[in-house]
């Protein structure tokens, strides 16, 4: 045989192992998740919810409108147990959805689950934290980065403040939610949130 087909031939074998372990290599999302599973509650949240988006669990993931519906409205009639279970079955599709950590969290704390109760606030407020230090919130330039509208209204709540009016800005080639809110003793202020990742995969 040539040498440069034998060379060829060689490479092919190489390669398909190569690419084999590749195919078989969990996501980035999946190593930080076992991480925190794991009890690590130190990682990066960041880049917890930026890896989840370009993962193959995002892609899989299945449909918990109703589940997170669910989970809701078990918390505000206090039945706590369903609440969890609820929010457990959000978690098990994303485990970036901050909603379903609060409701985690409340409801362990309400049952007397203590441990898993400071697990599920400390993730939550580490989602949370992960938000707000993409920026302050205050204008285009300095928008808060999501990859979901869920976590807009998830920041707004953590922030004590009800949206009041909502609108769609484009500006340099980027996407801004522009959120009015106020809170409790009717102050109205003004927050940006970056909407480019939901946008690319919802395919806007």
């Amino acid at each position: 045989m040539h040498r440069r087909g034998l060379t060829l031939v060689l490479l092919a074998f190489v390669a398909v192992p190569l690419l084999a372990a590749q195919a078989d290599s969990p996501s980035q999302y999946a190593v930080l998740l076992a991480s925190l599973k794991a009890g690590k509650t130190d990682i990066d949240y960041g880049r917890l919810r930026l890896s989840y988006m370009d993962s193959p669990e995002y892609k899989q993931a299945k449909d918990t409108t109703d589940a997170e519906n669910a989970m809701a409205e078990a918390l505000h009639a206090k039945d706590y147990p369903t609440a969890l279970t609820q929010a457990e079955t959000v978690l098990a599709s994303n485990y970036v959805n901050i909603g379903a950590h609060f409701v985690a969290y409340v409801a362990n704390r309400e049952m007397g689950a203590a441990d898993r109760a400071e697990f599920h606030h400390t993730v939550f407020r580490g989602l949370i934290d992960s938000i707000r230090s993409s920026g302050d919130g205050k204008s285009p330039a300095t928008a808060w980065v999501v990859i979901s509208v869920d976590e807009e209204y998830a920041v707004l709540r953590a922030l004590e403040f009800k949206p009041s009016g909502q609108s769609l800005l484009r500006q340099n080639g980027h996407s801004y939610d522009v959120m009015k809110a106020k809170n409790d003793d009717g102050t109205e202020q003004t927050f940006y949130f970056n909407v480019d990742i939901p946008f690319k995969h919802y395919g806007f």
